[in-house]
């Protein structure tokens, strides 16, 4: 059962069609990634997604509730959690402080309970508990952006670009991470340059070039499509 259905979805910025008309969905416990050049509007589907970017045209259904333009917040509220391209901690907040308003809404009590799953994943973060998240390394800080936007407990988590910028060690730990997130039951839509990578832990995959959808399928077919090994891989 697709928890994500996206229509016809149409984006501009500043009167240039960003996307236009891309249609995909993800079922329940999926990882669908969508990969793509710079400027193929892999960034800009999540953010039509998660109401950061208003649509001009098409559907965004979610767990068949209609959500196209609703507001950002009440998105959230519904289940979906959006970590966002360059991690973005609250640099000033120490690494609790930015996990508490991962779940301002929680009571003290289940927010401790949360935690204790999160340690599970990122044992790190638990050590670096009381520091500045301003004081992080890079791979620290994607953990914290991970760990920031599971920790509201959502049916589905928009990533995107979660290796940019880390060393390889770095980025098959993360990967494995976000493995160990589906098996939790969590659906997530992956957007990422590194096609390769993405593939090898994606269930489907769609393939963005200048706001259309160009190559869809199962993961590992298409990491042997000679189209896709020549343009990406």
């Amino acid at each position: 059962m697709a928890i994500l259905e996206v229509k016809d979805l149409q984006v501009d910025y500043d009167g240039i069609q960003a996307l236009q008309g891309i249609s995909f969905s993800v079922s329940e416990g999926e990882v669908v990634c969508l990969i793509g050049a710079n400027g193929a509007g892999k960034t800009t589907t999540l953010k039509a997604i998660s109401g950061i970017k208003r649509a001009r045209g098409g559907k965004v259904f979610f767990a068949t509730r209609e959500i196209t333009n609703l507001p950002a917040h009440k998105i959230v509220s519904l289940g979906i959690s959006h970590v966002p391209e360059g991690r973005r901690p609250f640099a000033n907040l120490t690494v609790y402080e930015n996990l508490r308003l991962g779940a301002y809404k929680v009571e003290a009590k289940e927010f401790k309970e949360r935690l204790k799953r999160v340690f599970k994943s990122f044992p790190r973060l638990k050590e670096r508990l009381g520091q500045l998240a301003g004081t992080l390394s890079g791979g620290e800080l994607q953990m914290l952006a991970l760990a920031r936007g599971i920790i509201s407990q959502p049916k589905l988590l928009l990533l995107d670009e979660p290796s940019m910028g880390l060393a390889p060690i770095l980025v098959e730990e993360i990967f494995s991470i976000i493995k160990e997130i589906q098996k939790q039951g969590v659906s997530i839509l992956l957007v990422e340059q590194n096609a390769r990578m993405a593939l090898s832990i994606a269930n489907r995959g769609y393939v963005l070039e200048t706001g259309r959808i160009v190559l869809f399928g199962e993961a590992n077919l298409l990491l042997n499509d000679p189209h896709l090994k020549e343009a990406y891989l």
